[in-house]
Protein backbone atom coordinates (compact mmCIF):
# COMPACT_ATOMS: atom_id res chain seq x y z
CA UNK A 1 0.00 0.00 0.00
CA UNK A 2 1.59 3.31 -0.72
CA UNK A 3 2.02 6.06 1.53
CA UNK A 4 -0.64 8.17 -0.07
CA UNK A 5 -3.07 5.62 -0.06
CA UNK A 6 -2.12 5.58 3.69
CA UNK A 7 -2.84 8.90 4.56
CA UNK A 8 -6.31 9.25 2.56
CA UNK A 9 -7.54 6.28 4.30
CA UNK A 10 -6.66 8.01 7.89
CA UNK A 11 -8.14 10.89 6.23
CA UNK A 12 -11.76 8.83 5.96
CA UNK A 13 -11.34 7.47 9.13
CA UNK A 14 -11.51 10.86 10.65
CA UNK A 15 -14.21 12.29 8.68
CA UNK A 16 -16.18 9.52 9.44
CA UNK A 17 -15.13 9.41 13.11
CA UNK A 18 -16.25 13.50 13.05
CA UNK A 19 -19.71 12.92 11.49
CA UNK A 20 -20.48 10.12 13.75
CA UNK A 21 -19.59 12.41 17.29
CA UNK A 22 -21.89 15.27 15.38
CA UNK A 23 -24.53 13.26 14.52
CA UNK A 24 -24.11 11.90 19.11
CA UNK A 25 -23.88 15.55 20.04
CA UNK A 26 -27.19 16.72 17.94
CA UNK A 27 -29.21 13.49 19.01
CA UNK A 28 -28.14 14.72 22.53
CA UNK A 29 -28.68 18.06 21.73
CA UNK A 30 -32.57 17.38 20.29
CA UNK A 31 -33.29 15.11 23.35
CA UNK A 32 -32.07 17.51 25.69
CA UNK A 33 -34.55 20.17 24.00
CA UNK A 34 -37.24 17.54 24.48
CA UNK A 35 -37.09 17.74 28.13
CA UNK A 36 -36.56 21.26 28.26
CA UNK A 37 -39.89 21.30 26.60
CA UNK A 38 -41.81 19.12 29.06
CA UNK A 39 -40.30 19.96 31.65
CA UNK A 40 -41.34 23.62 31.01
CA UNK A 41 -44.81 22.49 30.01
CA UNK A 42 -45.44 20.52 33.26
CA UNK A 43 -44.23 23.63 35.79
CA UNK A 44 -47.56 24.81 35.54
CA UNK A 45 -49.77 21.44 35.20
CA UNK A 46 -48.28 18.36 35.18
CA UNK A 47 -50.16 15.01 35.08
CA UNK A 48 -48.85 12.47 37.73
CA UNK A 49 -49.23 8.92 37.46
CA UNK A 50 -48.64 7.38 40.77
CA UNK A 51 -48.80 3.12 41.49
CA UNK A 52 -51.38 2.90 44.60
CA UNK A 53 -51.97 -1.09 45.49
CA UNK A 54 -50.70 -1.57 41.69
CA UNK A 55 -53.30 0.19 40.20
CA UNK A 56 -52.44 3.17 38.65
CA UNK A 57 -54.00 6.65 39.84
CA UNK A 58 -54.04 9.78 37.85
CA UNK A 59 -53.78 12.91 40.04
CA UNK A 60 -53.74 16.13 38.17
CA UNK A 61 -51.63 18.78 40.11
CA UNK A 62 -51.85 22.78 39.38
CA UNK A 63 -49.11 23.76 41.93
CA UNK A 64 -47.97 22.55 45.19
CA UNK A 65 -50.55 24.31 46.94
CA UNK A 66 -53.39 22.19 45.81
CA UNK A 67 -54.26 20.58 48.59
CA UNK A 68 -54.32 23.92 50.49
CA UNK A 69 -56.12 25.85 47.44
CA UNK A 70 -58.88 22.64 47.69
CA UNK A 71 -59.56 22.66 50.86
CA UNK A 72 -59.45 26.65 51.72
CA UNK A 73 -61.42 27.22 48.87
CA UNK A 74 -64.24 25.16 49.74
CA UNK A 75 -64.76 26.71 53.53
CA UNK A 76 -64.68 29.66 51.67
CA UNK A 77 -67.08 29.35 48.86
CA UNK A 78 -64.67 29.27 46.19
CA UNK A 79 -63.81 27.81 42.93
CA UNK A 80 -59.80 26.59 43.80
CA UNK A 81 -59.53 26.42 40.40
CA UNK A 82 -59.97 29.91 39.32
CA UNK A 83 -57.70 30.34 42.77
CA UNK A 84 -55.42 28.54 41.13
CA UNK A 85 -55.59 30.86 38.37
CA UNK A 86 -55.54 34.01 40.41
CA UNK A 87 -52.54 32.99 42.19
CA UNK A 88 -50.17 32.25 38.87
CA UNK A 89 -51.30 35.63 37.71
CA UNK A 90 -50.29 37.43 41.06
CA UNK A 91 -47.56 35.73 41.79
CA UNK A 92 -46.39 32.73 39.93
CA UNK A 93 -47.55 30.69 43.07
CA UNK A 94 -44.58 32.33 44.89
CA UNK A 95 -45.34 32.65 48.68
CA UNK A 96 -43.01 34.71 49.79
CA UNK A 97 -43.51 37.63 46.87
CA UNK A 98 -43.86 41.26 47.65
CA UNK A 99 -44.92 43.63 45.07
CA UNK A 100 -43.54 47.27 44.95
CA UNK A 101 -47.18 48.31 45.99
CA UNK A 102 -46.84 46.40 49.22
CA UNK A 103 -49.25 43.77 47.98
CA UNK A 104 -48.13 40.56 49.92
CA UNK A 105 -48.03 36.33 49.10
CA UNK A 106 -49.70 34.01 46.83
CA UNK A 107 -52.57 35.71 45.87
CA UNK A 108 -50.96 39.21 46.74
CA UNK A 109 -53.26 40.48 49.62
CA UNK A 110 -53.14 43.90 50.50
CA UNK A 111 -52.45 44.93 53.93
CA UNK A 112 -55.35 47.03 53.88
CA UNK A 113 -57.20 43.60 53.52
CA UNK A 114 -55.47 42.06 56.29
CA UNK A 115 -56.74 44.49 58.50
CA UNK A 116 -60.05 44.39 57.26
CA UNK A 117 -60.07 40.90 58.60
CA UNK A 118 -58.23 41.15 61.62
CA UNK A 119 -55.47 39.67 60.24
CA UNK A 120 -52.05 41.71 61.33
CA UNK A 121 -49.65 42.29 58.40
CA UNK A 122 -47.04 40.28 59.74
CA UNK A 123 -49.15 37.36 59.22
CA UNK A 124 -50.58 37.95 55.43
CA UNK A 125 -47.80 36.00 54.19
CA UNK A 126 -48.18 32.93 55.35
CA UNK A 127 -50.02 30.95 52.36
CA UNK A 128 -52.71 29.10 54.67
CA UNK A 129 -53.88 32.40 55.50
CA UNK A 130 -53.23 34.17 52.26
CA UNK A 131 -55.13 31.84 50.63
CA UNK A 132 -58.18 32.36 52.97
CA UNK A 133 -57.74 36.19 52.85
CA UNK A 134 -58.21 35.84 48.99
CA UNK A 135 -60.86 33.71 49.19
CA UNK A 136 -62.86 35.90 51.65
CA UNK A 137 -62.19 39.15 49.85
CA UNK A 138 -63.60 37.49 46.48
CA UNK A 139 -67.14 36.69 48.69
CA UNK A 140 -67.07 39.99 50.21
CA UNK A 141 -66.73 41.66 46.23
CA UNK A 142 -69.90 39.07 44.97
CA UNK A 143 -72.02 40.12 47.44
CA UNK A 144 -71.52 43.86 47.17
CA UNK A 145 -72.02 44.01 43.99
CA UNK A 146 -75.48 41.96 43.60
CA UNK A 147 -74.93 40.81 40.10
CA UNK A 148 -77.78 39.86 38.23
CA UNK A 149 -78.51 36.14 38.52
CA UNK A 150 -79.39 36.31 35.25
CA UNK A 151 -75.59 37.51 34.32
CA UNK A 152 -73.20 34.70 32.16
CA UNK A 153 -70.99 33.07 34.75
CA UNK A 154 -67.72 34.52 32.53
CA UNK A 155 -69.19 38.13 33.07
CA UNK A 156 -69.82 37.64 36.90
CA UNK A 157 -66.28 35.93 37.23
CA UNK A 158 -64.51 39.04 35.14
CA UNK A 159 -66.19 42.07 37.07
CA UNK A 160 -65.30 39.95 40.25
CA UNK A 161 -61.37 40.27 38.87
CA UNK A 162 -61.55 43.43 37.89
CA UNK A 163 -62.81 44.27 41.21
CA UNK A 164 -59.77 42.38 42.60
CA UNK A 165 -57.45 44.23 40.64
CA UNK A 166 -58.30 47.47 40.13
CA UNK A 167 -60.35 48.44 43.15
CA UNK A 168 -64.26 47.69 43.45
CA UNK A 169 -64.78 51.43 44.40
CA UNK A 170 -63.74 51.87 40.76
CA UNK A 171 -65.90 48.87 39.30
CA UNK A 172 -69.10 50.25 41.19
CA UNK A 173 -68.33 53.63 39.60
CA UNK A 174 -68.14 51.99 35.98
CA UNK A 175 -71.39 50.19 36.64
CA UNK A 176 -73.45 52.66 38.25
CA UNK A 177 -72.43 55.28 35.07
CA UNK A 178 -73.31 51.74 32.60
CA UNK A 179 -76.62 51.47 34.52
CA UNK A 180 -77.02 55.04 34.18
CA UNK A 181 -76.90 55.36 30.56
CA UNK A 182 -79.43 52.47 30.35
CA UNK A 183 -76.48 49.97 29.05
CA UNK A 184 -75.94 45.96 30.95
CA UNK A 185 -74.24 46.80 34.11
CA UNK A 186 -73.66 43.09 34.77
CA UNK A 187 -71.52 43.10 31.14
CA UNK A 188 -68.15 42.54 31.69
CA UNK A 189 -67.91 44.20 28.28
CA UNK A 190 -69.51 47.22 29.00
CA UNK A 191 -68.35 47.69 32.45
CA UNK A 192 -64.87 47.93 30.89
CA UNK A 193 -65.52 50.26 28.13
CA UNK A 194 -67.10 52.77 31.17
CA UNK A 195 -63.75 51.46 33.24
CA UNK A 196 -61.87 53.12 30.57
CA UNK A 197 -63.79 56.36 30.11
CA UNK A 198 -62.94 57.21 33.82
CA UNK A 199 -59.88 58.19 32.68
CA UNK A 200 -61.65 61.53 30.69
CA UNK A 201 -62.27 64.57 33.62
CA UNK A 202 -65.32 64.90 31.77
CA UNK A 203 -66.59 61.21 33.06
CA UNK A 204 -64.99 61.32 36.26
CA UNK A 205 -65.89 64.53 37.47
CA UNK A 206 -69.74 63.19 37.12
CA UNK A 207 -71.82 63.38 40.28
CA UNK A 208 -71.82 59.52 39.60
CA UNK A 209 -68.76 58.75 40.03
CA UNK A 210 -67.66 58.44 43.58
CA UNK A 211 -64.25 57.16 43.38
CA UNK A 212 -62.36 59.57 41.42
CA UNK A 213 -60.55 59.20 38.36
CA UNK A 214 -58.77 55.86 36.95
CA UNK A 215 -56.27 55.66 34.50
CA UNK A 216 -55.61 51.26 34.94
CA UNK A 217 -58.25 50.34 33.02
CA UNK A 218 -55.43 48.52 29.94
CA UNK A 219 -53.85 46.81 33.20
CA UNK A 220 -56.98 45.68 34.58
CA UNK A 221 -58.90 44.01 31.24
CA UNK A 222 -55.29 42.43 30.67
CA UNK A 223 -55.38 40.66 33.75
CA UNK A 224 -59.20 39.63 33.67
CA UNK A 225 -58.26 38.29 30.41
CA UNK A 226 -55.27 36.76 31.41
CA UNK A 227 -56.97 35.41 34.49
CA UNK A 228 -60.17 33.84 32.33
CA UNK A 229 -57.90 32.63 30.05
CA UNK A 230 -55.49 30.45 32.35
CA UNK A 231 -58.97 29.28 34.24
CA UNK A 232 -60.24 27.55 30.94
CA UNK A 233 -56.88 25.73 30.61
CA UNK A 234 -56.83 24.69 34.29
CA UNK A 235 -60.33 23.82 33.97
CA UNK A 236 -60.38 21.78 30.35
CA UNK A 237 -56.93 20.23 31.73
CA UNK A 238 -58.65 18.50 34.70
CA UNK A 239 -61.51 17.77 32.77
CA UNK A 240 -59.48 16.16 29.58
CA UNK A 241 -56.69 14.48 32.05
CA UNK A 242 -56.50 10.97 29.98
CA UNK A 243 -56.00 12.89 27.27
CA UNK A 244 -52.86 15.33 28.44
CA UNK A 245 -51.67 12.20 29.92
CA UNK A 246 -50.99 10.24 26.74
CA UNK A 247 -49.89 13.76 24.84
CA UNK A 248 -47.14 14.33 27.60
CA UNK A 249 -46.38 10.58 27.20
Amino acid sequence: MSKKTIIFSIVLILIGVTIFESRILNEELVQAETVATISEAQTEVVAVTAAQDSVEVQEWVISVWDDMMQRISEEEGQDWVLMSAIAYNESRFKSNLVSKQGAIGLMQVMPIVGKQFNVAKENIADPETNIRLAGKLLKQIDKTLKISPNASTDDRLSIILACYNGGIGHVCDARRLAKSNGENHNSWEVVARYLKLKADPTVYESELVRYGKFTGSRQTEAYVREVMHRYDIYRNLIDNGADMVAQVK
